[in-house]
């Protein structure tokens, strides 16, 4: 080998390790550049501070006094066409265009009473040019012909969509921003007018609006039968609301104001269920607001897969059905919260409206409140006061987020309906209805409204009034809870001096302060309990750490913060275990009761499981029995499971589901024994299918048998199914598939869209580890073709848990959809997965494979460059020889 060769293997060799080395850390880069990129144009919308992010409500440039609507949809095509002709006047100067909120709308013709020079449709608008200036306060009308197949606002529900034949109807959505998908209008909450709905029918149906039915007409000639509704008060354009199709009712009638509840015929057996409450709703209201209904009736409506729980329409409040149920199911299902929240929203919401989506919490933090005051009138304070604590367990120290309720920065009006809307507003009333007294708040409340009515409203509103009533600052009250974000975030602590007979309490303020977090002033009560001797000592918490001390005759036996749970806060508040223990006894405080249980869960002591044991047996009221069993869950310990399976036979059904639950998280015999003794023995369907989905980790033959019979066995709404087939799921075995399979072919129509998206996922993780998964890929991706788009996005979702890389061509075909619509974002995501997973199993195993070969070859050229080295090295110190006599000589 010569020295050419030896450099050229010295490259090779140099060269491909470089190579090996090169290829397995360009594989990382651009695995971890996929995920940058993906994660980054995921944030496409504009940041926080860009300048055009604060949201405000827009201009008034006209005066809308009201809109007629005249339309007929087209159930076959899914389509609708009418006109909208709206009566206007400019508000303080002359005006020579009209712009209105319009998308995806194709017109045909528009005039005006006002002559029109042009008129041209843009990406979400329709503008109308006028010939002459339009003088302010002079009215005119503009009347729009239209056609739509909408995408939003309005929602059909027909057999081609796979819902029920027979029972074919529609619903419209306005809230947020949805109204502009069907009609022009002004799409923002801060103009109200009068309106009126005429729509056009097929005789076997029925039309339900906003307001008072004025008329309905049979045309001969079409077989058509026309409604007209007219909502004489103002109202803002999202409220409108148009129901049609075949549905049936139950009435009542509270005073003079008829009252109605409509369901599609399969569900009207189960209507007085969900109804019964809501005459005694209306008077409690009206006593407790003062103000009286003030729309020409009440109804409510529930249609298939409805876009939200509830919708607060003027005087027709749209329902999910899910709200239904049967009464085999005891107290554990109630639309009491449903009803009570939409009522309340007639008054707050609809009487008076937030002027933008910033100011929301005036919307949904009063209905969210009311709702559990209407809980305090049917059921009593304790489960009122349950009801505020868990509103507040939803979000307090489980949320790092530090947005106020009142909120500029969002993206999208549905951002705001969160958690700072709903509870987190209901606790800002609670304060102020408790610092202020309920008649004070009541007047301030009936105020409130009655100044606002069918008028527009900012928290500003509501401040002014109390300040005003009260003759008390509240700007502090605001800014720190409402205009800045976060609450209070509390450390206290208790220590007894025995000899100078002073309780000292020692508070903190943990939360961080910021910007957008205050140091919070927090007026509140310290209660010591001696006995039947109880002191309650006034306290101002304002600084970051600061000490209380309380003279008292003796050591108390119960030391309680806030004892009547008026503050919005997290309190951690650290005592002795005998505090606790007689806090756990005092039937007087209910929230001592569970704070306590909550105190006492972190101690597994024999003593601690007793006191847990008898409160599960025997306290007065359901929600502590409840917070009971969830205590002696965490506690974990074969103890605990004793106790919990001692009072498994609870006459209150939410008790027992909450005791079944407990035993379900437990790994043991007789956990299972009795979660197969509730299956067979129960009868309220809620609680069998909860034990069933307590049979995941547990495999045997009987709970086989159990499960394929539930999968099989009819129940209402197929709730029994959907229960088996998420046990099948935690069980992970493939012997499932094939049931499943055969009950979502055979009963497709039965099951409800969720459930059918559950039971599309659960199939696919079946199948996730199967070697042929032909059939499954080929039955999910059957399903990409169902008419509801929710089951399209599940079955999108299916295919990735599956984790079939040939997916991923049949996923790519919805990358060509709409990108704002669900399955375009669903199968972007599924893509994504897919190929990550496939990049290990499939082209990194061939890159390996490449590598090792490679390195093979690597080792041989090194073995043969090794054996080069050694020759070259023996030829350079080969030793020189000598000349002889006779070489000499014959030189």
């Amino acid at each position: 080998m010569n020295s050419k060769t030896l450099s050229r293997l010295l490259v090779l060799t140099i060269g491909i390790s470089f190579f090996a080395h090169s290829l397995t850390v360009s594989f990382g880069e651009n695995y971890q550049m996929e995920q940058v990129y993906c994660s980054k144009h995921a944030h496409f919308l504009a940041p926080v501070d860009a300048p055009d992010h604060r949201k405000y409500a827009p201009s008034r440039i006209i005066d809308i006094l009201h809109v007629q609507l005249n339309v007929t949809p087209d159930f076959k095509r899914r389509t609708v066409h009418g006109s909208t002709t709206i009566r206007f006047k400019p508000i303080a100067k002359a005006i020579d265009q009209l712009r209105l909120d319009a998308v995806g709308l194709d017109f045909s013709g528009i005039t005006s009473s006002a002559e029109i020079d042009s008129w041209h449709v843009s990406e979400d608008a329709v503008i109308i040019d006028f010939k002459s200036p339009l003088p302010a306060e002079s009215e005119h009308t503009v009347v729009m012909n239209h056609a739509a197949e909408p995408e939003k606002g309005m929602y059909f529900r027909t057999p081609e969509m796979g819902y029920q034949e027979g029972e074919l109807h529609l619903f419209t959505q306005g809230e947020p921003v949805e109204a502009r998908h069907w009609f022009p209008c002004f799409d923002a909450p801060n103009e109200k007018f009068t309106s009126e709905i005429t729509c056009h029918v097929p005789s076997s149906m029925v039309v339900l609006s906003n307001g008072r039915l004025v008329s309905q007409e049979n045309d001969s000639e079409t077989g058509l039968t026309s409604f007209t509704w007219l909502q004489d008060t103002p109202h803002v354009n999202y409220l409108i609301s148009l129901v049609a199709g075949h549905f049936v009712k139950i009435e009542d009638q509270y005073r003079d104001i008829p009252m109605a509840f409509w369901t599609l015929p399969s569900e009207i057996d189960q209507a007085e269920n969900s109804f019964k409450d809501t005459k005694a709703m209306m008077g409690f209201f009206e006593e407790e607001i003062g103000v009286t209904y003030p729309w020409a009736k009440y109804d409510q409506v529930c249609v298939n897969d409805f876009v939200a729980g509830g919708m607060e329409n003027t005087s027709l409040t749209s329902l999910t059905d899910r709200t239904l149920f049967t009464s085999d199911t005891e107290n554990l299902r109630s639309s009491q919260g449903l009803v009570a929240h939409e009522l309340a929203h007639q008054w707050f919401g609809d009487l008076v409206t937030c002027k933008d989506w910033s100011h929301l919490w005036l919307n949904e933090g009063f209905a969210t409140y009311y709702d559990a005051l209407f809980e305090e009138h049917k059921h009593g304070k304790d489960a009122f006061l349950y009801q505020m604590y868990r509103n507040a367990r939803g979000f307090i120290g489980k949320h790092s987020d530090q947005t106020p309720i009142v909120d500029r920065t969002y993206n999208d009006p549905m951002n705001q309906f969160g958690y700072r809307a709903y509870p987190k507003g209901s606790w800002i009333l609670h304060m102020l209805r408790s610092q202020l007294g309920k008649d004070l708040y009541r007047k301030c409340v009936q105020t409130y409204l009655d100044r606002h009515a069918y008028g527009v409203v900012v928290t500003e509103n509501l401040n002014a009034v109390i300040e005003e009533l009260s003759g008390r600052s509240y700007d502090r009250f605001f800014d720190q809870y409402v205009f800045h974000g976060g609450h209070p975030d509390l450390s206290l602590s208790y220590q007894w001096n025995s000899k100078l007979k002073l309780a000292k309490i020692t508070a903190k303020q943990n939360q961080k302060i910021s910007d957008k977090v205050m140091l919070f002033e927090i007026p509140a009560t310290i209660r010591f309990k001696t006995g039947a001797t109880i002191i309650d000592h006034p306290v101002t918490l304002r600084k970051k750490s600061e000490d209380f001390y309380i003279p008292l005759d003796a050591v108390p036996e119960i030391v309680r913060f806030d004892p009547d749970f008026t503050i919005l806060a997290k309190v951690n508040f650290s005592k002795p275990t005998p505090c606790l223990m007689a806090q756990l006894e005092d039937q007087s405080d209910v929230i001592g009761r569970i704070l306590a249980i909550q105190a006492l869960s972190k101690n597994k002591s024999q003593k601690t499981i007793d006191a847990l044991r008898q409160c599960l047996a025997s306290d007065p009221f359901h929600g502590v029995r409840m917070e009971a069993a969830d205590a002696l869950k965490s506690i974990h310990t074969m103890e605990a499971l004793d106790a919990l399976l001692e009072s498994s036979e609870q006459s209150d059904a939410r008790v027992r589901l909450r005791v079944q639950s407990a035993i379900g998280g437990f790994y043991n015999s007789r956990a299972l024994e009795s979660a197969i003794k509730t299956i067979r023995s129960e009868s309220n369907p809620t609680i069998i299918n909860t034990a069933m989905r307590s049979l995941s980790g547990y495999g045997s033959s009987e709970i086989s048998s159990i499960l394929l019979q539930y999968l099989r066995e009819p129940s209402y709404r197929n709730t029994h199914a959907e229960s088996a087939i998420a046990a099948m799921e935690k069980q992970d075995d493939p012997v499932f598939i094939m049931p499943i399979l055969e009950t979502l072919m055979e009963r497709k129509g039965l099951f409800s869209t969720r459930g059918m998206v559950n039971a599309l996922s659960s199939l696919a993780y079946l199948g996730r580890h199967q070697d042929d998964k032909s059939m499954l890929l080929s039955f999910i991706a059957g399903r990409l073709q169902d008419p509801k788009s929710a089951v399209r996005s599940g079955a999108i979702r299916a295919l990735a848990t599956l984790k079939d890389p040939k997916a991923i061509a049949i996923l790519e075909k919805w990358m060509s959809a709409d990108s704002d619509s669900p399955e375009h974002k669903a199968a972007q995501t599924a893509i994504s997965n897919l190929r990550k997973m496939a990049l290990p199993g499939e082209d990194l195993k061939g890159l390996r494979n490449k590598i090792q070969t490679m390195e093979s070859d690597q080792r041989s050229m090194h073995t043969e460059l090794n054996d080069l080295k050694k020759k070259m090295e023996a030829l350079s110190t080969k030793p020189v020889q000598k000349e002889t006599s006779a070489e000499k000589g014959s030189e």
